[in-house]
């Protein structure tokens, strides 16, 4: 596959709409469970210019795009937008609340993967719609959800399965695991130079692969 302006707009639609919505998700559950911290800085919002970080969700997911092109490399998505600030001592029940707000981008990644691939389903050749413009950027935007899903469900801090595993812990757990948050990141970018994260990934890309197949029937 050739790099060129068709590519980056057919890569570029699902990777921008992937994280804005899982984003906005988190503010629109917090908002719901009590939090309205989000709401307030106009961040429940499906504006992505509300969202965007210049170089978390356009400069290193192009750069990793145009390098798995370029080079015919396995394609590894990795990114990230401006976090949605949330206050987890305004939820109505912070600990257990925590599981739902933190759960909801994650979420939100595997329902915009479902609905990308209704939309391949519908763009295949031969069908009402028979687009191979459409059909590219429906298996990107698949393949874009389910990375950023099955990243953000890891249990490391600052990740949402970070947040999952504080909520889930007994208290005393949960208070020291959350102690580990500052290095969390450092973690991340050791995993990815290592080749362990997408290790990592696997098995949580492939149970929403076997999902989404079986939803949809999907060969």
């Amino acid at each position: 596959m050739e790099l060129s302006l068709a590519t980056i707009v057919l890569w570029a639609v699902p990777v921008v709409l992937a994280i804005t919505l899982h984003e906005a998700a988190h503010g629109f559950v917090a908002r719901q469970f009590g939090d309205q911290t989000a709401y307030m800085l106009g961040r429940v919002t499906l504006n992505p210019l509300k969202h965007i970080d210049p170089i978390g969700t356009i400069a290193v997911p192009g750069f990793l795009i145009a390098v798995s092109v370029l080079t015919r490399a396995p394609l590894f998505i990795f990114g990230w937008a401006k976090p949605v600030p949330v206050n987890f001592g305004n939820l109505r029940h912070p600990k257990r609340d925590m599981f739902w707000v933190a759960g909801a981008g994650p979420f939100a990644n595997f329902v915009m993967a479902v609905a990308w691939a209704f939309l391949l389903k519908a763009a295949v050749s031969g069908t009402a719609i028979d687009s191979n413009g459409l059909s590219e950027m429906a298996r990107a935007g698949i393949q874009v959800n389910l990375m950023l899903m099955a990243l953000n469900l890891l249990p490391i801090l600052p990740l949402d399965g970070g947040r999952l595993a504080v909520s889930l812990l007994p208290h005393s757990l949960a208070q020291s695991y959350a102690r580990l948050e500052p290095y969390g990141f450092m973690v991340v970018i050791l995993l990815l130079a290592t080749g362990v994260l997408g290790t990592l990934m696997l098995p949580l890309l492939r149970a929403g692969e076997y999902a989404i197949r079986l939803l949809l029937q999907l060969g």
